[in-house]
């Protein structure tokens, strides 16, 4: 066969794959499930917006967990698109004029990718936030190491707290809810997210737990409580806490931190792990305060992360609802 029969090899995927790979990708994690991003992709170059518009003032004032969402859903694309056979090179922040545009990523043809991205990949659909008790997880010690490896070019720090740490964590997690309780706007805004009615955003009522359940899990983000449940009456949550840090606190670092979490939680999920991700006691000083105290090395904590593992014979989770590819992804000529 002469060179001008040959198929011509595609120098960026065509729209039915970063079609796929998006609608895969937006099963990232979010704050409240907000799914603040937005894409626009103009045949060449694939475009990452935080949309403004989904800022949670009163929880979120300076758009760190917006942000960090958004670096999430970057990492989840990257994945995707790397399992389909595609490199994605990306500049993020790449207009400071333009601070709602993130991330912007060119591709490369990849047709071997690591066999670990292609297991977190296949992760994706089966993560989720579980937020009941969990078991200890065992072997997470034996994980640390690779994962450490896989968020250090991010610029960040992954460590595993001591149980002894553990009364100061919840003690820092029941302070932020004390602190947000008489808040009315904070608590107006957490109400309508939580326990949301709408089919394609927010934190449905099926994912929230009962007072009896959240009752037995001590590092916790405090929502509007589900109908009295038991779910996993006679356990106690053991799991371990992580810790993502990094050294800065600027929007790059915060996009970073959440590609990590991405990172972190895929892997968590490949290994069997169940995972519950928390931003809200780093949403105040203090619960800050006392995170950096128990790091071995200075940094600003970003993301506290539950592991562990999830009781086996249980019922399928339902999967909370994602926005339709249409509401998030623009595609110019």
């Amino acid at each position: 066969m002469t060179d001008s029969n040959r198929s011509p090899v595609l120098s960026v995927p065509d729209r039915s794959t970063v079609s796929a790979a998006l609608r895969l990708a937006s099963r990232a994690p979010s704050v409240h499930n907000t799914q603040p991003w937005r894409w626009v992709y103009d045949r060449t170059r694939l475009h990452l917006y935080r949309d403004t518009d989904r800022l949670l003032t009163e929880m979120d004032p300076r758009g760190r967990q917006q942000v960090i969402s958004c670096g999430a859903v970057l990492h989840h694309a990257r994945t995707a698109f790397a399992a389909a056979g595609w490199h994605t090179d990306t500049v993020r922040i790449p207009d400071p004029e333009h601070p709602e545009l993130l991330a912007t990523i060119t591709f490369r043809p990849w047709p071997e990718p690591p066999e670990g991205v292609v297991e977190r990949a296949r992760a994706i659909e089966r993560r989720h936030t579980d937020r009941l008790p969990l078991h200890e997880p065992a072997d997470l010690p034996e994980l640390l190491h690779t994962m450490r490896i896989l968020v250090h070019p991010h610029e960040l720090q992954l460590e595993l707290l001591d149980e002894s740490a553990r009364p100061r964590i919840a003690a820092a997690s029941e302070l932020a809810a004390a602190l947000h309780h008489y808040d009315m706007d904070y608590q107006t805004e957490l109400h309508w997210w939580a326990g949301h009615s709408s089919a394609a955003e927010g934190v449905p009522a099926s994912a929230l737990t009962s007072d009896a359940e959240s009752a037995r899990v001590d590092v916790a983000r405090r929502f509007p409580s589900a109908p009295h449940s038991t779910r996993r009456g006679d356990l106690d949550d053991h799991a371990r806490l992580l810790v993502l840090s990094s050294e800065s606190d600027s929007a790059l670092q915060w996009l970073h931190t959440g590609e990590a979490l991405s990172l972190l939680l895929l892997e968590c999920t490949a290994a069997g792990f169940a995972t519950c991700a928390l931003t809200h006691i780093t949403e105040l000083p203090a619960g800050r305060d006392v995170l950096a105290g128990l790091l071995p090395r200075p940094g600003v904590p970003q993301v506290v992360v539950r592991v562990g593992i999830a009781p086996k014979d249980e019922d399928p989770i339902t999967p909370t609802p994602r926005r339709p590819l249409a509401d998030i992804l623009t595609v110019r000529e």
